[in-house]
């Protein structure tokens, strides 16, 4: 079971406790999406909003044939209280509550909700290939069989949305996607300006960080780090709080990628500053700007 992060105590029992291990799963997924979804429209992102209510009411409408087919088969709802361990993690937002919604896209939330529903295809594999009985068995290569037709559905959904992107950051001349080099010199240029204008206390440590940005920049275009292509992001964030997340998560991805040590140990450098800095301009700036 590889997909998932720990297998369960014990086999399921009981049809009641498999519909209910089934309905807690579908019920956090339509919550959590519902959640991200409301998120993106309070920051002002309807369209990714709309992506993620879309997945939403998908959980939903599959909570709604699970709570059918237990009134059908048992004549009665699922009870919560037959599960009697902790779930495995199916569900995992992959930081999307918490990213900036900049950096989120349509292809990124799909991909989220591909991987979602494969950890659960192979949850219910896992049921069934340890059901102690053939009526368990049964149902959970059902649902099995159900966590596949979604995977297959989100699939095209996302290679749909992969599409739509590249149209567009081709109309827009950013389909190439800018360096490490351009994208420090992009944050150091607007935090030069905020700079001048927060109080002196703090002026200080965005100064630095500009000029730490700066000398990054020219540093990575004498030596540049390779990174693999992450999520496409139209141009530069004009955001320094976005951007030094996207710079943070290109410094993780390219160590991700890197089997050099002596780069390795240069990326976990630059990836380190970019974390610091991220937290920094993530829980003061937003002040710093109302002030």
């Amino acid at each position: 079971m590889s997909l998932l992060k720990s297998e369960l105590a014990d086999p399921v029992k009981s049809l009641e406790e498999l519909f209910a291990i089934a309905a807690a799963m579908e019920q956090e997924a339509a919550t959590r999406y519902a959640e991200i979804a409301a998120r993106m429209r309070q920051e002002g992102n309807p369209a990714l909003a709309e992506v993620f209510e879309h997945l939403s009411a998908d959980e939903q409408g599959h909570l709604d044939s699970v709570m059918d087919w237990s009134q059908r088969t048992r004549g009665q709802a699922p009870n919560p209280a037959r599960i009697r361990w902790t779930l495995p993690e199916t569900f995992n937002d992959e930081g999307a509550a918490t990213t900036d919604p900049k950096l989120v896209s349509a292809y990124r939330a799909l991909s989220m909700a591909v991987r979602n529903e494969e950890r659960a295809f192979a949850f219910w594999s896992y049921v069934a290939a340890h059901a102690e009985t053939p009526e368990i068995r049964a149902a959970a290569e059902a649902m099995a069989h159900e966590e596949l037709g979604h995977v297959a559905t989100l699939r095209r959904e996302r290679r749909q949305a992969f599409h739509a992107e590249r149209r567009h950051l081709e109309a827009s001349g950013d389909e190439k996607q800018p360096n490490l080099a351009a994208l420090e010199g992009r944050l150091a240029a607007l935090l030069e300006p905020l700079a001048a204008e927060v109080p002196p206390y703090e002026r200080a440590r965005l100064t630095e960080f500009a000029a730490e940005a700066r000398r990054h920049a020219k540093e990575l275009e004498q030596s540049p780090i390779p990174v693999g292509r992450g999520a496409p992001v139209p141009g530069f964030p004009d955001d320094p709080v976005a951007l030094a997340e996207l710079l943070a998560d290109r410094y993780l991805a390219a160590g991700d990628a890197s089997h050099d040590e002596a780069t390795l140990e240069r990326i976990q450098g630059l990836a380190g500053r970019a974390i610091g800095r991220l937290a920094w301009l993530r829980a003061d700036l937003p002040e710093l700007r109302e002030a």
